[in-house]
C-alpha cells in the first residue's frame, strides 16, 4: 500500500518514517531549477545593472540550497529539525540584505556618490536598466519559481517547517518576479531608476515576511521532541 507517511514504531525512542520518493525527487528537481534561474538571471542584472534581478538571483542561489538542506535534514529529530527551521529563517534574509546593499549602490550613484563600494558604473551609477531585458528576466524568472511552487504546495506538508520554507520562498518568489516584470514596464515609460529600487526594497520586505512565518513554525514543532527519525523509502 502506498501512503504519502506512514510511521511504524520500533522502540520507545526511535521512529520509521516511510517517505514517498516524490518528495525527494521534488526536492532535487526545486534545487536544479533554482540554480539554473540563479545562473540566468544573476548574468542579466550584470549586464544591465538591475538592482530587482541582482536581488532575485541571490534569492534563487539561497533557494537551491534551502532545498538541499531540507532534502538532508529529513532523518533529523524533531529537536534538530526545529533548530535547522530557525537557522532557515536567518537565511531567508540573505536575499533581503544583499537588495539593501545594491540598492543602496543604485542610490549613492543617483546622487553621485556610486561605486564607493562596489565600483561597477551599471549598478553604481544613474542610467536605469534596460527596460525590456529587466521585464524579460522577469518573466524567466516567474517561470522557474512558479513551476517551483507548484511542485512544492504537493508536499509542503510532508516535512514539517523544513519543506514549509521551501514553499514559502518559492511563493514568495513569484510575488517578486511579477513585481519585477511591473517594474520593467513602468521604468520603460518613465526611463528612471526608481521603479527597479522599489522593487529591491520590496524583495526585502517579503523576505522578512517569510523568515517570520518560518521561525514561527519551527517554534510549534516540538511534538515528540525526543525521537529519531529513521527515513526510508515509501514502497508501493
Amino acid at each position: 500500500m502506498t501512503t504519502d507517511r506512514k510511521l511504524s514504531e520500533t522502540d520507545n525512542e526511535s521512529r520509521t518514517v516511510v517517505l514517498p520518493q516524490k518528495l525527494r525527487r521534488t526536492l532535487l528537481v526545486v534545487a536544479g531549477l533554482n540554480l539554473i534561474g540563479f545562473c540566468g538571471e544573476a548574468g542579466l542584472a550584470t549586464v544591465i545593472g538591475a538592482v530587482s534581478l541582482f536581488a532575485d538571483s541571490v534569492d534563487f542561489l539561497e533557494d537551491a540550497s534551502l532545498n538541499l538542506l531540507v532534502l538532508l535534514a529529513l532523518g533529523w529529530s524533531v529537536v534538530e529539525r526545529k533548530r535547522l527551521g530557525i537557522v532557515l529563517s536567518g537565511l531567508l534574509l540573505v536575499p533581503a540584505a544583499a537588495a539593501l546593499y545594491v540598492a543602496s549602490e543604485r542610490v549613492l550613484g543617483a546622487l553621485g556618490y556610486g561605486g564607493l563600494v562596489v565600483g561597477v558604473d551599471g549598478i553604481a551609477g544613474s542610467v536605469p536598466p534596460a527596460a525590456g531585458l529587466l521585464t524579460l528576466g522577469g518573466f524567466g524568472a516567474l517561470a522557474i519559481n512558479a513551476l517551483a511552487a507548484w511542485l512544492l504546495v504537493r508536499v509542503r506538508h510532508s516535512g514539517g517547517s523544513l519543506v514549509r520554507a521551501a514553499y514559502l520562498s518559492a511563493r514568495n518568489d513569484v510575488m517578486s518576479n511579477i513585481a519585477i516584470i511591473a517594474a520593467g514596464l513602468v521604468t520603460a515609460v518613465t526611463a528612471s531608476i526608481w521603479p527597479d529600487v522599489i522593487v529591491g526594497l520590496f524583495i526585502i520586505a517579503i523576505n522578512a515576511g517569510a523568515a517570520r512565518e518560518v521561525y514561527q513554525a519551527a517554534l510549534k514543532e516540538t511534538d515528540g521532541a525526543g525521537e529519531k527519525l529513521k527515513i526510508e523509502d515509501a514502497v508501493p
